[in-house]
């Protein structure tokens, strides 16, 4: 194999491996999806073999990849999102981080760390989406109009013998606005009997 085909090689698995994470990602409607993914494991391959290959006489390839590690922040950076008092992203964040370690390891022909590599993000992945789906929580804000004093405490009422942890409520001009944790296996049938017993309200779900 000559080393022109061996450095395609090298960038073929290396944006293979980071679109398999990518994938995951995007089947998850994450910020982030497989082309994100790719170009960044792609990208830092490249950029190994540049530092590799591309300069004669005295140099250290390992600046150029100190850069990658570096540089990569400001593109993780861009997929962390602040919510409603909640931060989220963090998680495709450090997918992409792992991502460019990935193509890294791929431009240096350390193919077998880095499928080891991708298929241990995997695992995590997908283990901690199973635990998270069985036990987690989600949190929601609920938004209910126009409500009584006594519609709200009717509602509350049905909301925690549905299962409904309330963190926080406040009412303003006939508008109350419900702060609740919910268990993500029980979301669906949660939201039908909340909805039910906000029968002849507006309610707002976000």
């Amino acid at each position: 194999m000559t080393i022109e085909w061996n450095f395609i090689l090298r960038l073929l698995i290396a944006g293979l491996l980071g679109g398999l994470i990518g994938f995951e990602r995007e089947y998850r409607a994450k910020e982030a999806g497989l082309r994100t993914h790719f170009l960044v494991a792609l990208g830092s391959a490249l950029f190994m073999l540049i530092s590799q290959y591309a300069f004669t006489g005295r140099f250290d390839a390992a600046r150029v990849a100190a850069q990658v590690v570096s540089g990569i922040g400001f593109i993780g950076a861009g997929v962390i999102i602040f919510q409603r008092n909640v931060v989220r992203g963090v998680t495709t964040a450090a997918g992409l981080w792992v991502a460019a370690a990935i193509g890294l390891a791929c431009g240096s022909g350390m193919y077998v760390v880095a499928v080891a590599a991708t298929l241990l993000a995997l695992i995590c992945l997908e283990t901690m989406h199973f635990l998270t789906r069985r036990y987690g929580e989600k949190s929601l804000d609920v938004k209910v109009f126009p409500v009584t004093s006594e519609q709200l405490l009717t509602l509350m009422e049905s909301m925690k013998q549905n299962g409904m942890d309330i963190h926080s409520f406040s009412v303003t001009d006939s508008v109350a606005r419900i702060s609740i944790h919910i268990r993500q296996k029980n979301y669906e049938s949660a939201i039908t009997k909340l909805l039910e017993a906000a029968k002849g309200l507006s309610v707002e779900i976000s």
